[in-house]
């Protein structure tokens, strides 16, 4: 196995943070989707995901990861 030089893990942890911050997000999304009174039996998980998964949603959602790894990438090298 070869090694990969610094800076190649660097950006893939910053892909892999920034990943886990969007899944996050559409997380969030597909549970506030149930939280109002829905169930599964009211409303199709196809439905739901077909309601979050869109493009103004991806427009916040990469934004707020980019944010979300600055911060948690300034937040490591202080601590």
């Amino acid at each position: 196995m070869t090694e990969h030089p610094k800076k190649f893990r660097a950006i893939y942890r910053a892909l892999l943070e920034m990943g886990f911050i969007i899944f996050l997000f559409y997380a969030n999304l597909l549970m506030g989707q149930y939280n109002l009174g829905h169930t599964f039996s009211d409303r199709p998980i196809l439905l739901a995901i077909r309601d979050i998964v869109t493009v103004d949603n991806f427009v916040i959602a990469v934004p707020a990861a980019v944010v979300g790894h600055v911060v948690f990438d300034w937040m490591r090298r202080r601590i």
